[in-house]
């Protein structure tokens, strides 16, 4: 049974998945280049010349099917989503509705269709100019978010307490720039939205026939305010609001109201004394390691789960463990740190430390955010234990152990 893959992600972040997924099905990847790490888990792969452009990867697709007959389509990165759905429409696969997956990947459009389902989410206005920023503001109040209309992992994202933040701020979000040259909603780059207070949350769900069914609850620890950069998570098997009613029926209208049947999503939401208001949805599995999270948390496999979804096939989504697990990333002190040497001490590791991986090579220039972003994080850590509290001191102390020397 071959699954064909749309390109690979880096390793250090996403390994696990394709390791699981070949253990299950045959993998053919679609790449930009000849495949690496990846080899060891593929069945074949096709070198094209981009991953971005759904149509010419279509035609890519039906050659490999008339050869190798595909039994479906899976996309983990944000950029390549949209593209991926035209190539499931076009072999009659499963998530192969370009215009539902464009929904989810267009801020204004999704909160345009919630809004008209009744939904509870921040109010949202697209603005193109600094004057249609500062009257937006003016109608959701400050203080205000400012939002990049199309990217993911917080680029952009930034809190303003008044005009005079708005007015210098408002170019930070306006020319945020993906790494990959994705085009959307040029017209109205940027979201304008009333700030919501309190605890901010995502869930990893899969959808079959439409159903809802949650897996994974992750905790968000944000950080460098007024910038939202995600510095960590933790899931907990026994979260309470992996079964509480309000929650998981938000989760359910959602995903109805934007049209999304089948798959894997990652849903994010403000829990606010008014109860939980909808900040994003994304179209495929959640970024961070929090599915990896979920696996060491739960023993629910999200590489194993997600290409059943893809495939049509029943997906075994009963937990078998209970624990907690976290991850925190660490970036460097300085803007434009250049990398001289990173490594973690491993005596100073406890036993609930899981991975403790450096991510920035020497050499490398890396800054702290908001000059830096997710692409600048130098190394991170995995920690499980029976409390969040357990995994925090094993995290304080992977840090503690982390030893970066600047050339």
């Amino acid at each position: 049974m071959t699954l064909l893959l749309i390109a690979s992600g880096m390793r250090v972040y996403r390994e696990y998945l394709l390791r699981s997924i070949a253990a299950r099905f045959r993998v053919h990847l679609f790449h930009v280049a000849e495949p690496q790490w990846e080899k060891q888990y593929l069945a074949g792969w096709t070198v094209l010349p981009s991953t971005i452009d759904g149509h010419a990867m279509v035609r890519a697709a039906v050659r490999l099917n008339d050869s190798e007959p595909v039994t479906g389509v899976l996309c983990w990165d944000e950029g390549r989503i949209h593209a991926t759905a035209y190539v499931a429409q076009a072999l009659g696969l499963l998530n192969g509705d370009p215009a539902v997956v464009w929904r989810l990947r267009d801020k204004a459009q999704t909160r345009a269709a919630l809004a008209a389902a009744g939904i509870a989410q921040p109010r949202s206005i697209p603005v193109r100019t600094l004057p249609q920023a500062l009257a937006a503001a003016g109608e959701v109040g400050y203080p205000a978010i400012l939002k990049p209309r199309g990217l993911g992992a917080s680029l952009g994202v930034v809190r303003v307490d008044d005009a005079t933040q708005l007015r210098r701020m408002f170019a930070f979000t306006r020319d945020t720039k993906p790494p990959d040259p994705v085009v959307y909603a040029s017209d109205h780059p940027v979201l304008v939205e009333q700030c919501v207070a309190g605890e901010e949350i995502s869930v990893d769900s899969v959808v079959q026939g439409g159903k809802v069914t949650p897996l994974f609850l992750a905790r968000k620890i944000v950080g460098y305010p007024p910038h939202a950069e995600e510095i960590g998570h933790h899931v907990d098997a026994a979260d309470p609001l992996l079964t509480d009613p309000a929650l998981t029926a938000t989760l359910q209208d959602t995903h109805s109201a934007l049209g999304f049947l089948d798959g894997w999503t990652h849903t994010e939401y403000m829990l606010t004394e008014a109860g939980p208001m909808l900040i994003e949805v994304n179209g495929r599995l959640g970024g961070d390691l929090i599915p990896y999270l979920g696996m060491l948390a739960t023993g629910i496999d999200p590489g194993a789960v997600a290409a059943a979804t893809a495939c049509g096939l029943a997906a075994d989504v009963r937990p078998t463990r209970r624990r907690v697990a976290g991850v925190r990333f660490f970036y460097p002190e300085r803007n434009d740190t250049t990398i001289g040497a990173i490594a973690f001490d491993q005596a100073g590791l406890p036993e609930a430390v899981d991975r403790a991986v450096t991510v920035a090579q020497p050499g490398a220039v890396v800054s702290p955010p908001p000059k830096g972003a997710v692409w600048d994080r130098i190394a991170y850590a995995t920690a499980v234990g029976d409390s969040i509290d357990e995994c925090t001191s094993a995290l304080d102390a992977a840090e503690a152990a982390l030893q970066v020397t600047a050339a």
